[in-house]
């Protein structure tokens, strides 16, 4: 491998490692990233790390703050009403479009996804559902034939990284009834619904956990 390929990889190698620490909770809100320590943990330079953390920062995960350097980004309230706002209108209209090209076998997958969810509310852990939240999501819209669509819901999957994993967090009883929701919307894609029907019903999904969110949290959504 050259050296500017294999700079690549390990620049890559640390952007996962910090990304998967921040959303999993590892490195919380307000978290110091310096870059020497991490270099060391990760088992490479300083200059991959410094790269990975300029990925994160465009991203919106770090933050640069003048005399203590890279720091995971806080949870900003107006910032997750207005990313949730905007996923819910774009996913559902992304699940909606991908409804028609799921098949059988991708419905089963689905609901094998949300039964380990359902399972995952006995010892709730947070995290956890949070992950196989968007992987369940993600088997409803990884179809939709509009490209332009699919990478606005990436993007705003990408910038609730650092927030989801403390989202069931404040509202786990909301996680019960997302099971539920989900159970819904397989059945209606699994029917044919119509897309408008399917769309409204992904929107109302979203909309749901960011309802409880600002009522338990009193944050003002008007």
């Amino acid at each position: 491998m050259t050296e500017p390929a294999l700079m690549a990889s390990k620049s890559e190698q640390a952007y996962s490692a910090v990304k998967a620490r921040i959303s999993d909770g590892t490195y919380s809100p307000g978290h110091r990233l310096v870059l020497a320590r991490l270099a060391h943990d990760l088992g490479v330079s300083v200059v991959p790390v410094r790269e990975a953390i300029r990925r994160l920062e465009a991203e919106g995960l770090v933050t640069f703050q003048r005399n203590i350097g890279a720091t995971v980004a806080g949870i900003d309230p107006t910032e997750y009403l207005y990313t949730m706002q905007t996923l819910s209108i774009v996913e559902g209209a992304a699940t909606a479009l991908s409804a028609p090209l799921i098949g059988p076998a991708d419905i089963e997958r689905a609901r094998a996804v949300n039964d380990e969810m359902r399972a995952c509310l006995q010892d709730f852990d947070p995290v956890r559902f949070t992950r196989l939240n968007q992987d369940f999501h993600g088997v409803l819209f990884e179809h939709c034939p509009n490209p332009h669509l699919l990478d606005l819901v990436h993007r705003g999957w990408t910038r609730l990284a650092s927030m989801r994993s403390s989202t069931f967090r404040f509202v786990p009883g909301r996680a019960s009834e997302s099971v539920t929701e989900h159970d819904a919307l397989l059945d209606l894609i699994g029917s044919g619904a119509d897309a408008d029907v399917i769309e409204r019903a992904a929107r109302l999904h979203r909309s749901a956990t960011l309802d409880a969110y600002l009522a338990r949290t009193g944050a003002d959504n008007s």
